[in-house]
């Protein structure tokens, strides 16, 4: 069992309306295959690549709440990360909740709005494979606010922030764990701002990015399947990239590692 660095994205789940159509749109983009979970956990669907596992779909059990992809953040200790959430000027939304002998779950928001989850491992520790096509690449948080939320990762999970240079001057960072050098190498998240030339009503997110073997190809793909696409490929020294919306409404990344340059 791999385990994940304090505050390192480790999991990720989309929460959807339709476990079903979502199994039929992402297996067919990624080639995932698919495993029910127990049945007295709730209604999991287990998503693998190569029979390894890269995420999970979630059944919405009301309406009312988002259609979204969920990340989690590895926590060696949840009770006190989420005392130093508040701490910093974060909310908790779920306490933490036994998931079996999987592990042990949290919800809670950063002080721009940012819904995302810690995750102490059991059993489960995470993603078994990220980085190669199918799987886990990179997440981005999107705020309005980054004066108060660079300070709050910092304060609660040990992070460095580093500024990056963009083509178009838009405001970006990095963060990097504790011990690790600062910069893009090393960094395990970005931090970017939604400014005027987003929607206005577009609230503070978390977005994830999966690897795949060809961007256009999987935008094409996730058109045809239902998708929407939000952000037309571009190219990136980091590589080329994508932000889609599934059939469904949950927004996500593609990006084709293979073509950085860094």
């Amino acid at each position: 069992m791999v385990a994940f660095e304090e505050g390192v994205p480790c999991w990720a789940d989309a929460m959807l309306p339709d476990v079903h159509a979502g199994k039929r749109f992402y297996g067919e983009l990624f080639g995932w295959t698919f495993q029910e979970g127990a049945a007295d956990l709730g209604s999991y669907t287990w998503a693998f690549h190569d029979s390894r596992g890269v995420a999970a779909l979630v059944h919405k059990p009301d309406g009312r709440m988002p259609t979204v992809w969920n990340v989690y953040v590895a926590a060696r200790d949840i009770v006190a990360t989420i005392e130093r959430v508040r701490a910093a000027g974060g909310q908790v939304i779920m306490n933490p909740r036994a998931i079996g002998d999987f592990g042990t779950m949290a919800m809670v928001v950063d002080p721009g709005g940012a819904v995302f989850g810690l995750w102490q491992a059991g059993t489960h520790a995470g993603f078994e494979k990220r980085g190669g096509p199918g799987s886990y690449a990179w997440t981005d948080v999107y705020t309005r606010d980054a004066q108060r939320v660079d300070p709050f990762y910092e304060d609660v999970f040990g992070f460095t922030t580093q500024p990056v240079e963009t083509s178009n001057g838009t405001d970006f960072a990095v963060w990097s764990p504790e011990g690790r050098p600062p910069g893009v190498a090393d960094a395990v998240a970005g931090r970017g701002v939604i400014d005027s030339r987003f929607p206005a009503e577009m609230p503070a997110h978390f977005l994830v990015y999966f690897a795949v073997e060809d961007c256009d190809a999987a935008t094409a793909t996730a058109a045809r399947l239902g998708g929407r696409v939000i952000l037309d490929p571009e190219d990136t020294p980091y590589g080329r990239f994508a932000v889609l919306v599934d059939n469904q409404g949950a927004s996500f990344a593609v990006i084709d590692l293979s073509l950085g340059s860094r």
